[in-house]
C-alpha cells in the first residue's frame, strides 16, 4: 500500500526534473526542510526518488538525502537499485538491495526490486549473479510476473545463456507481446534467428521494438539480404521506423557493400526528417566508408553538428581501409585540436592509417603515445596492426621482435600479419613460422594454410604444396567457396565459385570470353602456379578466369551504364591473378573497379590499384 502513496507527488518535489542543477536542488532540498515536509518518510522518498531518477548525475546527492532518514521506504531503496541500474555503475544496485534485506522496518523486496535488479544484472552481464537474483525472484514467489519474465529472458540473452532464456520462456502460460518479443530479441542476439523468426511470425501483435530486434538480429549474424527484405516489409505494414531500424539497415548495407540500399536509406532518413543523432550519423558514416565511398562518408561527418570519438573513429578508420592513410592522420590531428579524446578504437584506425602508407616511424610514435601520453594501454589489436606496420614496410625481423614482445600471447591476426608480410617479400622461412603459429592457435583456419601453399607453389616447391594439401586432408580443413556480391539497380547479386544459375549467366560467360581475350591481346599470361596447386575447385586455368570476383565484373560490365563503378564485396582475400587482371580490366574497359576483400579496399583505375601491390 506504500507505493500508492508515492503517486501523486508534492508540488515542491514536482519541480525537480531532468534540467534541474545541483544549485536548484539544494534551494529545494533546503525549502523542503524548512516546511518539515522531509519529516514524513514518504516525501523523503518521492524526493530522493526525483532526485535520482531524473538525473544520474545527481545520485550521489540522493545519496546523501537517503542517509538522512534511519527507516527509507522500500520505494525510496527501489527507486536508488532503478537510478543506479540504468548509470554507469550498476553495482551500486546491490547496496541498496542489502539494505531493503538489513531493514529495520522489515522490509521486504517486492516486484519492483526484482525488475530493476534484473536490468541491474544485464547491465553487468553478470553470469555469477544474475542466476542468484533469479533464485531469489522463485524464492520470494515472484517468477510468474510478467515484466520480471521478460526481464530474466533480456537478462540471460546479455549473459549469452540462449538455453535459460528458453526455459524461461516455457514456464510462461500465455506471453504477452512483451515476452515474445524479448525472446525474439534474445534469439536474435544470441545468433538463433531461425528460431527467433518463427516466434516472430506466430505473434499476433508486432510493435516496433519486435521488428527493430529481428532485423538486428539478421544484421548482426549476417544475413543483410533477409534484413533488408524485413525491413521493406516493415514498411509495407506501415509500421513505424525509428532510428534503431535505420541502425540496423545501415549495418545490412555494409556488410553487403551495397551501396544503392544505403543511399536510400540516407533518403529515407532525411525524407522522414528522422533526427541525426549521433549513433545514426555514426552508422551512415561506416555504411558509406564500407562500400568505398569515402567521399559521401565524409559529407556526413562534416554536417554532423554533433560527434563523438566514435563518429572520428569511425571515419578515420574508413578512410584507411579505403587506403587514405594521409588523410586520416590529418583528421586525427584535427581530432585533437577538437579536444576529443581519443580512446582503443582510434588508435587501431591511426596505425591503420600509417600501415596503408608506409609511415613506420610515425605509427611507432603513435603507438608510444597511447600509454605515455592518453594513458591507454595498448591491446593486441594495437600489436596486431604494429606487425603489419613493420611488415608491409618490409622490416620483418622488427615485425617479428614485436610479437616475441607482446606482454600477451600472440594471436592469430598478429602471426596473419607477419604471414601476409613473409608472402609478399618472399620470405619462405618467416612464412612457415608464421603459418606454423597460426594453425596451433587456430587449428582449422584455412587461410594459413592456403597462403602457405601459394609460397610454396611461388617458389616452385612442389613437395611442400602436396605436404600442405595432405595436411589439410588429414585435418578436414576446407577453404570456403569464394563468394562476391554486387549490387545492381538495387537488387543484389551473389556469384559463387563454379556457380552458374545465376538468369544471365551465358551473357556472362560470353563477357568472360571477350575479357580472356582482349586479356591476352594485351599480352596478359596468367600465373597458375598457385591456383594449380590451390586447396579448393579453383585449381585448373580453365577456372581461373571464373572466380567469383571476376564473374561479378563480367556481371558488372554488362549490367551497369559506362561511367558507373563497379563495386564488388568478396568474401575471402583476393588472389594475385584476379588482381592483377582487375587493374587491366579497369584500363582495358576505362571502368572504375572497386573491391571490398575480408582484408581490405581495393580500388582499380586506368591500370592502377591503391594498394600499391600489397594487399
Amino acid at each position: 500500500m506504500s507505493s500508492l502513496r508515492c503517486i501523486a507527488k508534492h508540488p515542491t518535489i514536482s519541480l525537480v526534473d531532468s534540467s534541474t542543477t545541483l544549485k536548484e536542488l539544494k534551494q529545494i532540498h533546503a525549502q523542503l526542510l524548512t516546511t518539515g515536509l522531509l519529516t514524513d518518510h514518504h516525501l523523503l522518498g518521492q524526493f530522493v526518488a526525483a532526485i535520482a531518477v531524473h538525473n544520474p548525475d545527481n545520485l550521489d546527492y540522493s545519496n546523501q538525502v537517503l542517509d538522512q532518514c534511519d527507516t527509507p521506504t522500500l520505494f525510496s531503496l527501489n527507486s536508488m537499485i532503478r537510478a543506479y541500474s540504468k548509470s554507469p555503475s550498476p553495482h551500486k544496485s546491490f547496496h541498496f538491495y542489502n539494505r531493503i534485506q538489513r531493514s529495520d522496518n522489515n522490509l521486504l523486496p517486492d516486484n519492483y526490486t526484482f525488475n530493476f535488479m534484473v536490468r541491474t544484472c544485464a547491465q553487468l552481464s553478470a553470469r555469477e549473479t544474475g542466476p542468484a537474483v533469479h533464485g531469489a525472484v522463485v524464492k520470494q514467489g515472484f517468477e510468474n510476473d510478467p515484466h520480471i519474465q521478460s526481464g530474466l529472458i533480456f537478462m540471460y540473452a546479455e549473459l549469452g545463456c540462449l538455453g535459460s532464456c528458453h526455459r524461461v520462456f516455457a514456464e510462461v502460460l500465455v506471453p504477452d507481446v512483451v515476452c515474445q518479443t524479448a525472446m525474439v530479441s534474445a534469439c536474435a542476439k544470441c545468433g538463433d534467428v531461425g528460431f527467433a523468426r518463427e516466434l516472430f511470425d506466430e505473434m499476433p501483435q508486432r510493435d516496433h521494438v519486435a521488428w527493430n530486434a529481428m532485423i538486428a538480429g539478421y544484421a548482426q549474424c549476417g544475413k543483410s539480404r533477409e534484413a533488408l527484405s524485413l525491413f521493406h516489409m516493415m514498411q509495407v505494414e506501415g509500421v513505424k521506423v525509428n532510428e534503431v531500424s535505420m541502425v540496423s539497415v545501415l549495418s545490412a548495407c555494409s556488410h553487403l557493400g551495397a551501396l544503392d540500399h544505403g543511399r536510400w536509406a540516407h533518403a529515407y532518413i532525411d525524407k522522414n526528417r528522422l533526427r541525426m543523432t549521433v549513433t545514426l550519423g555514426t552508422a551512415l558514416i561506416d555504411m558509406y566508408a564500407k562500400c568505398g565511398a569515402m567521399d559521401k562518408a565524409m559529407e556526413v561527418f562534416w554536417k554532423m553538428r554533433e560527434k563523438n570519438v566514435y563518429t572520428w573513429s569511425s571515419a578515420m578508420s574508413g578512410l584507411a581501409m579505403n587506403g587514405f592513410g594521409e588523410k586520416c592522420l590529418e583528421l586525427f590531428s584535427l581530432m585533437k585540436q577538437e579536444r576529443v579524446e581519443p580512446n582503443e578504437v582510434t588508435f587501431v584506425a591511426v596505425l591503420r592509417g600509417c600501415s596503408v602508407v608506409g609511415l613506420v616511424n610515425e605509427g611507432r610514435k603513435h603507438f608510444q603515445a597511447m600509454k605515455a601520453v592518453y594513458g591507454i594501454e595498448p591491446q593486441i589489436e594495437h600489436y596486431g596492426c604494429l606487425v603489419d606496420l613493420y611488415g608491409r614496410a618490409g622490416r620483418l625481423a622488427e615485425a617479428l621482435d614485436v610479437i616475441d614482445s607482446m606482454p600477451m600471447k600472440p594471436h592469430a591476426g598478429a602471426w596473419g600479419a607477419l604471414l601476409n608480410a613473409s608472402r609478399m617479400h618472399k620470405n619462405l622461412e618467416l612464412g612457415e613460422l608464421a603459418s606454423r603459429k597460426i594453425v596451433e592457435l587456430e587449428a582449422k583456419n584455412h587461410g594459413a594454410y592456403v597462403l602457405l601453399s601459394n609460397m610454396y607453389a611461388d617458389s616452385k616447391n612442389w613437395d611442400g604444396v602436396s605436404n600442405v594439401r595432405q595436411i589439410m586432408k588429414t585435418k578436414g580443413v576446407r577453404k570456403p567457396p569464394g563468394c562476391s556480391v554486387i549490387e545492381v539497380d538495387g537488387v543484389v547479386h551473389e556469384f559463387f565459385v563454379g556457380d552458374k544459375s545465376h538468369p544471365r549467366y551465358n551473357e556472362i560467360e560470353m563477357k568472360l570470353g571477350e575479357i580472356s581475350r582482349r586479356l591476352k591481346l594485351f599480352g596478359y599470361v596468367a600465373n597458375t602456379n598457385p591456383v594449380l596447386f590451390d586447396i579448393d575447385e579453383e585449381e585448373k586455368e580453365d577456372a581461373l578466369c571464373k572466380h567469383s570476383e571476376k564473374v561479378a565484373i563480367a556481371f558488372g560490365l554488362i549490367s551497369l551504364r559506362e561511367g558507373v563503378p563497379i563495386r564488388i564485396v568478396k568474401n575471402l582475400r583476393v588472389c594475385w591473378d584476379c588482381h592483377e587482371v582487375t587493374k587491366l580490366i579497369s584500363k582495358i574497359f576505362n571502368r572504375e573497379i572497386i573491391v571490398r576483400d575480408r582484408n581490405r579496399f581495393h580500388h582499380f583505375q586506368d591500370g592502377e590499384c591503391s594498394c600499391k601491390g600489397y594487399w
